[in-house]
C-alpha cells in the first residue's frame, strides 16, 4: 500500500470536539468527493479512517475530524497536534461518491463524506435537488452549520435527539419522520454513521419501496 508523508500546515476547532486538519497534497494525488484515506501520526502506532473535506483541486488536503478525547486512540492523539507535525496518508478508497440529486442521512460525524460532495456541487452550481438531514445530540454538535445553511437552505435538516430545541426537530429519524420530510422514493439515498445508524435508516427506506440500488453506503 503506498504511503505519503505530509506535514500540517493549520489546524482549529471548528465545534467543541470537532477539529479540521490541513496538510501539505503530495503530487498527482487524487480523489472523488466523499472518498477516504487511511491516516496515521509519523512515528506512532494506529491509524484510522478519516474522509477528504477539501476539494479535488485544491493544493492542500483538509480533513474534518471528530475527536473522542475519552476514549484512547487515533483522534485523541490527532486532537493534539499542531502545524509542523507530521501524517502519513495511504491510498484512496471509498463507495460514498455522488451519484445523482437525492436526500442524504447523516449521523453524527457521518456528515465528513457528504462535506467535499456538497461543496463540489455548490461550486458547480448543481446543489438543487438535493436534501441534508443531519441528526445530532445536541445543537452544538451539528458540524458546519453556516455553511451548510448558505449552501442548501431550506434543504439543510437538523434532528437534535438530546436537548428540547424550538429550532430543529427533536426526535430520532425514523420511518414517520422520513415519510413526513421525503415525497419521492425513487430518488438517490445516501447514508453515513455509525452502523446501526446506517442500517435502521436503509431498512426503513427499503420497507418504503425505496430499490437497493438507489441507496448509497459505505461497503
Amino acid at each position: 500500500m503506498e504511503s505519503h508523508e505530509v506535514k500540517i500546515l493549520k489546524t482549529e476547532n471548528i465545534t467543541h470536539d470537532v477539529k479540521r486538519i490541513r496538510v501539505e497534497k503530495p503530487a498527482g494525488y487524487k480523489y472523488i468527493p466523499g472518498q477516504a484515506t487511511e491516516v496515521a501520526i509519523k512515528g506512532k502506532e494506529g491509524k484510522g479512517p478519516f474522509t477528504f473535506t477539501s476539494l479535488n483541486d485544491e493544493p492542500e488536503l483538509e480533513f474534518t475530524i471528530k475527536i473522542y478525547n475519552e476514549v484512547a486512540g487515533i483522534t485523541k492523539e490527532l486532537g493534539k497536534l499542531k502545524a509542523g507535525d507530521e501524517l502519513i496518508i495511504h491510498d484512496v478508497w471509498g463507495s460514498i461518491n455522488y451519484k445523482g440529486p437525492g436526500v442524504f442521512f447523516a449521523g453524527g460525524a457521518g456528515v465528513t463524506p457528504f462535506i467535499a460532495i456538497f461543496r463540489q456541487l455548490f461550486k458547480d452550481g448543481k446543489i438543487a435537488g438535493n436534501k441534508l438531514i443531519c441528526s445530532n445530540k445536541t445543537e452544538k454538535d451539528i458540524i458546519l452549520k453556516n455553511e451548510f445553511e448558505r449552501m442548501l437552505g431550506e434543504n439543510f435538516i437538523n434532528v437534535i435527539t438530546r436537548e428540547q430545541s424550538e429550532k430543529y426537530y427533536n426526535q430520532k429519524i425514523d420511518e414517520s419522520f422520513i415519510k413526513k420530510i421525503v415525497t419521492n422514493f425513487k430518488q438517490h439515498f445516501y447514508i453515513c454513521g455509525p452502523n446501526k445508524f446506517v442500517k435502521d435508516i436503509q431498512n426503513i427506506l427499503e420497507e418504503l419501496g425505496v430499490s437497493k440500488d438507489l441507496i448509497v453506503v459505505e461497503k
